[in-house]
């Protein structure tokens, strides 16, 4: 599964990476938030160093649907039953804010982006209210949305909620300009180094398997906080989506905006075009990371709901993509808490990073730089209503019968519906083709998986804080259902809060 954004050759060359070197300020993480704080500290004369796992867009801004919008579905009125008016203003402003920054940096830079309607629909009589809701929230914010009957869909709504003059982008294209951007102003961007660990400051020393730099200040842009200290992990919901690109028939055309649908599952669409075809791209069926049944049967549902509007469209891709979801709704960046005020961090953008990135990029710049954003400001002293409380209760309830520990004696009682297809018993024959399985061997979860006709047998148990992994049966990966974090099949970590790969479990 590659997204239609990463489909091509690789065009990224890391800089050395130099043990022993100090820098202004050190990145962890090569997606929008990171770079795009690289590029506006290095603009005022800092040294910085972006290190980034993998490769610039490797996880959640390479996999995006990529909508540069202030129409967030009915997010606004979520926030409004929560917070006070002063709260949401803040946050439709700091959006804003994101959302001009980074349409004003592609025009300076000739990056091609489109100008899009954007729109929230309802499918169903009872979406209608909820829409409205959006209304009313979105214009006391200033936004200009006004309630339409027709979307300029290929089937019926119920009504949408209409924003004009919104964008969508190809993200890769962004963070190529961007690390250019760095390079010119002496930054270095690093690839295949993962950060693991901070300690002291004054300046703070910055631990990978690679070997340890130093830094005044360091930015966690990692999707998901790497450190554990403000025990974000427990205050955020992983969340797993999907999204094709379609070659329509010749008769058929995208529809003329950017859309999401009210309903569960969501549909999203958007155009795109490549080669000289005009794709629909669609989104959505979402999920708690590592806890469907099959993530393959999300993605088919996905697909079959596709071409039942659009009859004969063809998939020229399928992809996935990881965001995280903040239990009181609000973004969390800034400083991180017990960081000595030398670390800051960007997370839980709600599936809206395009501007949310950008928002908190320009945030904790100003507060590393000694700036002042109001709105930031505003959004840094919420208080969380029991609302939000809950919904952080609900998220670590039963987490126990997912732990390592007492898992034995779990699984053997049957309580894990969820797993019934893992139980603990004696180990199973070598997984079929791209199945994987985990079973007890003696006490310990072990989990075994063949792909590309290489089996592979590892520890069961997530490498952050003990979760007991789930196979995803799509992109053939290890998924934690506790906090996340992902796997390869052969045990290379891809994303979320762990910082090591998991270890083998002998032979096969």
């Amino acid at each position: 599964m590659t997204s239609i954004w990463l489909d091509r050759a690789d065009t990224f060359t890391t800089d050395p990476f130099e043990p022993g070197s100090s820098y202004d300020t050190v990145v962890a993480g090569a997606g929008l938030t990171g770079l795009v704080t690289a590029l506006l500290l290095a603009r005022s004369g800092q040294k910085v160093l972006v290190l980034e796992a993998r490769f610039p867009g490797a996880v959640t801004t390479g996999n995006t649907t990529a909508k540069v919008s202030l129409l967030q579905g009915t997010f606004l009125s979520q926030l409004a039953r929560q917070y006070s008016q002063k709260q949401v203003q803040a946050y439709v402003d700091g959006n804003r804010e994101g959302q001009a920054w980074l349409l004003r940096y592609l025009d300076e830079n000739g990056v091609p982006y489109q100008r899009r309607d954007a729109y929230t629909y309802a499918a169903s009589p009872q979406g209608t209210e909820k829409l409205r809701e959006e209304v009313s929230a979105g214009t006391t914010a200033g936004l200009d949305m006004e309630y339409v009957r027709d979307a300029g869909l290929p089937f019926a709504v119920h009504g949408a909620v209409r924003l004009a003059d919104q964008a969508q982008i190809n993200p890769v294209e962004v963070l190529d300009v961007l690390v250019s951007d760095i390079r010119r102003r002496g930054g270095s961007i690093v690839g295949g180094v993962r950060l693991q660990d901070v300690t002291g400051s004054g300046p703070a020393t910055v631990h990978t398997a690679r070997g340890d730099v130093t830094a005044n200040e360091v930015v966690l842009a990692t999707g998901t906080p790497v450190l554990d200290r403000g025990l974000y992990f427990a205050k955020l919901t992983p969340s797993r989506s999907y999204a094709a690109a379609l070659q329509l028939q010749e008769d058929q055309e995208p529809p003329p905006g950017m859309y999401l649908s009210v309903e569960q599952p969501t549909h999203s669409l958007r155009d795109y075009e490549a080669d000289g075809r005009r794709l629909l791209l669609v989104g959505g069926h979402g999920h708690h990371v590592g806890r469907a049944r099959s993530e393959k049967h999300h993605l088919g549902s996905l697909l079959d709901w596709a071409v039942q509007h659009y009859p004969g469209a063809v998939a020229t891709h399928t992809w996935s993509a990881q965001d995280y979801l903040p239990t009181n709704l609000m973004p969390f960046f800034g400083k991180f808490p017990r960081g000595k005020g030398h670390i800051y961090f960007g997370t839980g953008y709600n599936k809206w990073g395009m501007t949310n990135a950008v928002a908190a990029a320009v945030g904790i710049s100003a507060d590393i730089l000694g700036g002042n954003v109001p709105w930031a400001d505003t959004i840094h002293h919420r208080v969380t209503a029991p609302s939000g409380a809950l919904s952080a209760v609900a998220l670590n309830a039963g987490v126990a019968a997912r732990l390592a520990s007492g898992w034995g004696q779990v699984a053997a009682q049957g309580l894990r519906k969820d797993r019934e297809d893992q139980a603990a018993g004696p180990a199973p024959v070598v997984p079929a083709e791209g199945e994987g399985k985990v079973y007890r061997e003696g006490p310990k979860p072990v989990a075994v998986s063949t792909v590309a006709g290489t089996t592979c047998k590892l520890s069961a148990v997530c490498t952050h804080l003990g979760g007991i992994l789930h196979w995803n049966d799509s992109e053939l990966t290890w998924d934690c259902p506790l906090h996340g974090s992902r796997f390869s099949s052969d045990g290379k970590l891809l994303e979320g809060p762990a910082t090591k790969d998991l270890p083998a479990a002998g032979k096969v």
